[in-house]
């Protein structure tokens, strides 16, 4: 029986680097080649130790499913010596060269499969593969790829290569690449947590790869996406004896310190705890998969704490920590967060070149006949933006109000609407800080801001007070007094109160360009309670109820023509009334003459 065998193809690929040559004796597990297929890199092993006999392909080779790639011959380790002491004096470049490349290769998931295996057993993908839905592997510039935990007082230095790959954070630069026409490729930060090694926990040398990266970002203002996975500290670095407490790490507040300075999108998938959900929540838009559990503290340190025993999957579910702000936007699964994670910065870059009108623009027929019924403000949206370029954010927390980016002619645009089928439209204390939040975001990345208003002012009422609504509710004042950025916007029906106000940034003179459609109605409260409350007297003295009805519908009826959009503009409260149709026009050219330099 030959002791020959073949390593063929096992799928179409490209030779990225061949690692052995002819006469040198492997190891079994031991990378020979390096291969690409579909943006992803893996290594060709042998399962055996072995004797290279015949290398049939050449780097850059493009080779096809099941073509024979090396020939090797079965041989007995402890009986043969590797090659690598008799090559002659003039190879060791190339010895260190395939060295280097053998070292690499262990970091990567070909080498790794145990590790991978039990990923791919959960339905997740691994740090790599993650990687490779943002850009193209070959277009990303990665840093620290040979750190190991500082662990070689208590393991293998060999097994720390692999088991502890990149030291547990893939960090580098990338550049991604849209699917969508027109939109341009950005060049960004990617940092990756890997739970496959040591559960996704933060060592010493994965702070200093994080806080080396962090500063990068800063320096060259690129924007930032990270995946946060993991399970916070790790308190099995033993190699590192001049640190005590670890409090100096910088990685917390030197993340903090970009806000404002480039975009920051955090990715979860899976279980996020401790400095891992420090990272995620302090993020300047949140995405995670309905896999997630996101929370401050993990199960050992609830334990620790005498607070009782929890699983992973009972603290910070998804439902949780979407309904209380601290998710932006939920997805599917971790192919979506990659979409959408590139979508959320393709609205801090230039202009698209190119865009598609919205299908159905017929947005004059969604209010209906009667003011007092409800309406879809999404489909008022829609009819505004850009095809496929609406993209809410935190929809699952106060809902009274739509925060959301949308692009008009390319253009990124920053949304606040209000949705009358929650509340009928009244900002609540939830609405009015998630709209302050988006007002900052927007402002402090130059978004110019659009504004659909129609609400019938502020949530009122003990239980609100109890909530902190004096405080709450005017952050939207502030934030709006804070703008720098234009601001238009366009009164859909109601436009009642402070709330009113809030929502237009602060009065009807706040906004570059005032508009309103006609069906706009304008006071300092809403009309029913105007006319309750101004003509309570007068009300009172009427004891026939069908008389006092008669007079509150004729005093009703004088205030709503009072506040009608174009009596309003009469006096010159607002500055335009407008064609429902026309609205993505003009405001497309309202925003192109007010970002005029």
């Amino acid at each position: 029986m030959s002791d020959m065998f073949n390593l063929n193809a096992e799928h179409s690929c490209s030779i990225s680097a061949i690692l052995v040559k002819v006469g040198d004796i492997v190891q079994a597990k031991q990378p020979l080649m390096i291969v690409d297929a579909m943006k992803m890199q893996s290594s060709v092993v042998s399962e055996q130790s072995a004797k290279v006999i015949e290398i049939l392909v050449k780097v850059d080779d493009y080779v096809e499913k099941e073509q024979v790639l090396i020939r090797l011959e079965k041989c007995d380790l402890a009986q043969s010596e590797p090659s690598d002491a008799a090559l002659p004096d003039d190879m060791q470049n190339e010895r260190l060269l395939q060295n280097m490349l053998i070292r690499q290769g262990k970091t990567l998931d070909a080498s790794r499969q145990e590790a991978i295996s039990k990923r791919h057993e959960k339905g997740f993908k691994s740090a790599r593969e993650n990687l490779a839905l943002l850009c193209d592997p070959k277009q990303f510039h990665e840093y620290g790829q040979f750190a190991v935990a500082a662990q070689r007082q208590r393991q293998d230095y060999e097994t720390l290569q692999s088991s502890t790959a990149a030291d547990g954070i893939i960090t580098g630069i990338g550049e991604l690449t849209f699917e969508q026409a027109g939109e341009p490729d950005i060049s960004a930060v990617l940092i990756i947590n890997d739970y496959s090694v040591l559960a996704g926990t933060q060592g010493f040398f994965h702070h200093q790869k994080l806080d080396r990266i962090l500063a990068i970002a800063e320096r060259r203002a690129l924007p930032v996406i990270m995946y946060t996975e993991g399970g916070g500290g790790r308190p099995g670095d033993t190699d590192i004896t001049i640190v005590n407490s670890g409090l100096q790490c910088r990685s917390f507040s030197s993340w903090a310190g970009l806000a404002g300075v480039v975009p920051r999108i955090a990715v979860n998938n899976g279980y996020c705890f401790a400095g891992n959900a420090a990272l995620f929540g302090a993020a300047d838009i949140t995405i995670a998969t309905r896999a997630s559990f996101i929370g401050m503290a993990g199960p050992a340190m609830i334990e620790g704490g005498g607070l009782g025993r929890y699983k992973p999957t009972q603290i910070g579910p998804i439902e949780q920590q979407s309904a209380n702000g601290v998710v932006d936007i939920v997805v599917e699964d971790e192919v979506e967060a990659a979409q959408v994670a590139k979508q959320c910065l393709s609205y801090f870059q230039t202009p698209a070149e190119k865009w598609s009108e919205p299908e159905n623009p017929a947005i004059s027929k969604v209010l209906p006949e009667d003011r007092r019924f409800v309406y879809d403000v999404r489909k008022i949206i829609v009819g505004i933006a850009d095809e496929g370029s609406f993209l809410p954010i935190r929809t699952g927390y106060g809902a009274a109000i739509v925060t959301a980016f949308i692009k008009i002619e390319g253009r990124a645009v920053g949304l606040l609407a209000s949705d009358c089928k929650v509340l009928g439209g009244a900002i609540d204390v939830d609405a009015a800080e998630k709209a302050a939040d988006f007002m900052q975001l927007c402002n402090d990345f130059s978004i110019p801001v659009v504004s659909l208003c129609d609400t019938p002012g502020f949530m009122v009422g003990p239980e609100h007070e109890n909530r902190g609504a004096a405080r709450r509710l005017t952050r939207m004042f502030e934030q709006g007094a804070r703008l720098t950025v234009p601001i238009v916007a366009v009164v859909l029906r109601k436009c009642y109160g402070l709330g009113a106000q809030a929502i237009l940034g602060g009065s009807t003179a706040r906004p570059d360009y005032m508009l309103s459609w006609p069906t706009g109605e304008f006071g300092a409260m809403g009309l029913e309670g105007a006319v309750t409350l101004g003509f309570k007297k007068e009300l009172a003295e009427l004891e026939d109820p069908v008389a006092r009805q008669q007079l509150f519908d004729t005093l009703l009826r004088q205030q709503y023509e009072k506040g009608q959009a174009t009596e309003v503009a009469s006096v010159l409260e607002i500055d335009a009334v407008i064609e429902p149709a026309k609205t993505r026009e003009i405001l497309s050219h309202a925003l192109n003459n007010l970002l005029t330099k």
